[in-house]
């Protein structure tokens, strides 16, 4: 999982633009961050491990001069290494200079591609399907770099949000299914790229539009241009981006995160009401499904979780150590309030259970009558890489266990999730990505050959 941003600005300092856009975007990768610039023929990059606030200290900001910047903030997946190498952008030298590529997503046939590649010469640093992508980019240079960039892609199976920058443009693309998010803005005229449109909010910009599944654009001194047209029809964008990637204030594909995950909470009422007393959401991505749930069911809401916002993401923590200790540290609940009350514990999924179990255990040592909890999506039975890096299916406690055992499992009162067609109902459509649901995803996005 990760964010990608590039900004062409129309005066030298793109850096710190593409410092506070990744600052909004810190919600989407914790382990690694980098920045690549372009000025004067020049590539000048930094990237390392840790956030963007601890990587990019003092003056190393202003010390990369240019005004076209790219830039990236990461969770490794399964196969990735964590060290230097692993770090984004990646840089490549091709017939015309530097070349700099963030990509989020996954590459399902990177394997294929890598081995091919390995067996005519080329040399790798690291697992990374973004060096594999600026490999064959810089493998199909022949007469121009776009032509170079389409004819990588019709190589690629699986998810991608793509950025490429060189002297003086940058590229951006999305799969064809527009698994990943891509968004379009603009600053004083020159146009910029996110993974969300928080990234665009953090610097003034405006919002323009999505980039469209298929769709590669180019921008330049002169502006957005379409280099090959996208379909909005084909549109399937993962829906995790909705249930918990992306964040609350942003707008992806026409959607406000926000009011989906409200309508979600209040369909989730609808569908399995429940006499109680307070409902609380298990902060961060639970609490718009909980202020859904308390408007459409009357039981009133309450902050009854507060979370240690110095700490990250559990489930997206590299191993089980770390989940556990996170989500021992990171919520505290408010013993005075909840002590002797019937709750309803909103959160938005059910992964492996560690959280919810640990979430509820704190809530009945704190003193809660009941607890009844509520999920704002359906019940995840299939792992995927394309969308984010969820645990292998055994990891996976819906796919293991029956609903009855999970609500053992995590102590709870009751358990019930939103149906599928609820979830599609508050997002306006089914329009996604739901293999994690269904196990059924979109054609030519998953690679056969080494099964």
């Amino acid at each position: 999982m990760s964010g990608i941003a590039g900004v062409y600005s129309d005066k030298d300092g793109a850096a710190a633009y593409l410092y506070y856009m990744l600052y909004a975007l810190q919600h989407r990768g914790q382990q690694s961050c980098g920045i690549a610039t372009y000025n004067n023929g020049l590539m000048d990059y930094y990237k390392e491990q840790g956030l963007v606030s601890d990587v990019f200290k003092d003056d190393r900001v202003a010390q990369m001069r240019g005004n076209l910047a790219i830039g990236h903030v990461r969770m490794a997946s399964r196969g990735e290494g964590f060290e230097y190498p692993y770090n984004q952008p990646i840089v490549a030298g091709y017939r015309h200079g530097a070349l700099g590529t963030v990509h989020d997503g996954c590459i399902t046939n990177a394997k294929k591609l890598k081995d091919d590649l390995q067996m005519q010469g080329y040399m790798f640093q690291s697992n990374l399907d973004t060096e594999v992508i600026a490999t064959l980019i810089v493998k199909n240079y022949n007469m121009d770099l776009e032509h170079s960039i389409i004819d990588t892609l019709e190589m690629l199976m699986g998810s991608y949000a793509l950025i490429v920058m060189a002297e003086n443009v940058i590229y951006a693309a999305r799969d064809e299914y527009g698994i990943k998010p891509l968004s379009i803005g603009e600053l004083n005229g020159r146009y910029l790229v996110a993974s969300e449109t928080c990234a665009f909010d953090s610097i003034g910009a405006k919002f323009v539009r999505d980039v469209l599944p298929g769709e590669v654009i180019r921008i330049t001194d002169k502006g957005l241009d379409i280099i090959r047209k996208g379909d909005a029809s084909k549109r399937k964008l993962g829906v995790f981006e909705m249930v918990y990637i992306a964040r609350p204030d942003s707008i992806i594909d026409g959607r406000s995160i926000y009011l989906s995950r409200l309508n979600a909470g209040r369909i989730l009422a609808k569908e399995h009401p429940q006499d109680a007393d307070l409902v609380i959401g298990a902060p961060d991505s639970g609490i718009s499904f909980a202020v859904g749930y308390s408007e459409e069911s009357g039981i009133p809401y309450t902050e009854g979780i507060i979370k240690n916002r110095y700490v990250g993401r559990t489930f997206i923590q590299p191993n089980q150590e770390l989940r556990d200790l996170g989500v021992k540290i990171k919520l505290n609940p408010i013993k005075e309030y909840i002590q002797n009350k019937r709750l309803v514990l909103v959160d938005d999924s059910i992964v492996r259970g560690t959280t919810m179990r640990r979430t509820v255990k704190m809530l009945r040592d704190a003193g809660a009558k009941e607890i009844h909890v509520r999920i704002g999506s359906p019940m995840v039975k299939y792992s995927s890489n394309l969308m984010m890096d969820t645990p292998t299916r055994e990891e996976l406690v819906a796919a293991m266990h029956t609903k009855e055992e999970i609500t053992k499992m995590i102590g709870a009162d009751s358990l019930e999730y939103i149906s599928l067609e609820g979830l599609f109902k508050a997002f306006g459509g089914d329009d996604f990505t739901q293999g994690c649901f269904t196990g059924k995803f979109p054609e030519g996005t998953i690679y056969k050959g080494e099964e």
